[in-house]
């Protein structure tokens, strides 16, 4: 017997000390800001290495339904980009948009698509933020594309790009940098396509959600200030301290999350994280700098319990946070779920809706029971949310 535990036991010893070296190596790694960009960002991770973006068309699209493009980032790079035409307005131009050439377009403004969003007084845009890895074409963001022009085919066009590092965009990718590339990009569809911050809503998912929230920020603090129709933030999180206590790599594999048991290391780690995005403190300052001006802002909030990368916890944080920006007094974070046990519907299966609301503005808070982290990109609850921000601007 003792032939056959002896050595088990010896090469179980032996693979848990492997296993905690490669740990210590990855730890290692993860205070160098080079490694932390690629495990934050996770930019070199494209999911269409094989596929050509100058082609929307092989990514499910009509043919001249998306435009191709490059916007310039304020300090001079390039970012790639796609205009996606709604599809009730490509129907009534399909004859002329067929017969445009296909790939990428140098100058877009002369292409029709541009003049149709330049030109329509109706028309509605969605800047749309992405979350880590991959590009423009990756994965469920696709279908998210047609979710969020869905409520509107005549008139809500979508805007996404590549942040710097992403795909064909030129640079590496920082906090810093991802915020200057969101700006440079409102700032096009403001200065160049001529939309005014009315018409123009900003969607974020993962990663996306602390860039639209930064941006929102930026805006409103200009002078005069500048809030847009609204934002809708899929699976955020409070921060980048918080996340990486919590977060697996493809939902199984922890991160620094069993570091969260020691508490003083934990912390001690946490000094070397290089780009923090701290939504939390985000979102309560774009909401007390909006409450302060004149302009209303619209926010909604929407998460599955079922996502394994990021916990929707996260979300119920971020609208505490919100809260406590818009309360005329301060409110715990176990006072606002007391509140919510009275307030919220319930939808069964669906999950459930939290509302708050001042005179100035509303921030909801959805959490679906099912979503994951991705496919609730084509969740109708999305294309409802985009739908309800513009009404509500429109009427406002």
């Amino acid at each position: 017997m003792t032939t056959v535990v002896f050595p088990l036991l010896k090469y179980m010893t032996a693979s848990a000390a492997v296993a905690v070296g490669l740990y210590a190596v990855l730890l290692g790694l993860l205070t160098r800001p080079s490694s932390q960009a690629h495990v934050v960002y996770l930019h070199k991770i494209q999911m269409t290495w094989f596929r050509d973006l100058n082609a929307p068309e092989s990514f499910g699209f009509l043919r001249g339904q998306v435009t191709p493009f490059s916007i310039r980032s304020s300090d001079g790079g390039a970012l790639y980009a796609w205009h996606i035409l709604p599809v009730g307005l490509y129907r009534q131009h399909e004859s002329t948009l067929i017969h445009e050439a296909s790939g990428f377009v140098q100058h877009v403004e002369s292409r029709l698509a541009f003049k149709m969003l330049r030109d329509n007084p109706e028309a509605r845009l969605v800047v749309h933020m992405h979350g880590a890895a991959g590009t423009v074409g990756s994965g469920y963001r696709v279908p998210n594309y047609r979710a969020l022009s869905a409520g509107d085919p005549q008139n809500i066009h979508v805007l996404t790009f590549d942040y710097r590092g992403f795909g064909r965009s030129q640079g590496t990718p920082s906090e810093r940098g991802l915020i200057m590339d969101a700006i440079s990009v409102v700032e096009w569809a403001m200065n160049t396509a001529g939309i005014p911050p009315s018409r123009i809503m900003i969607f974020g998912q993962s990663i996306g959600t602390a860039v639209t929230l930064a941006v929102s920020e930026h805006f409103v603090l200009q002078s005069p200030p500048i809030v847009f129709a609204g934002a809708v933030l899929v699976a955020p999180f409070a921060d980048v301290a918080s996340l990486v206590a919590t977060y697996r790599v493809a939902g199984s594999i922890p991160l620094l999350s069993p570091l969260a048991r020691f508490p003083e290391l934990f912390r001690y780690l946490s000094t070397y994280i290089r780009d923090s995005w701290s939504s939390k403190d985000r979102i309560a300052r774009y909401i007390r700098a909006t409450e302060r001006s004149a302009e209303r802002y619209r926010v909604t909030l929407i998460h599955a319990e079922d996502d394994w990368d990021i916990p929707y916890h996260h979300t119920e944080t971020l609208f505490w946070h919100a809260v406590k920006a818009m309360a005329d007094h301060d409110i715990s974070y176990e006072e606002l779920e007391l509140k919510k046990n009275t307030s919220r519907t319930d939808l069964g299966p669906a999950g459930s809706v939290m509302s708050w609301q001042t005179n100035k503005g509303i921030v909801r808070e959805e959490i679906l029971k099912t979503g994951l982290h991705d496919v609730i990109m084509g969740n109708p609850v999305v294309t409802l949310a985009v739908m309800r921000i513009f009404d509500q601007s429109s009427g406002s």
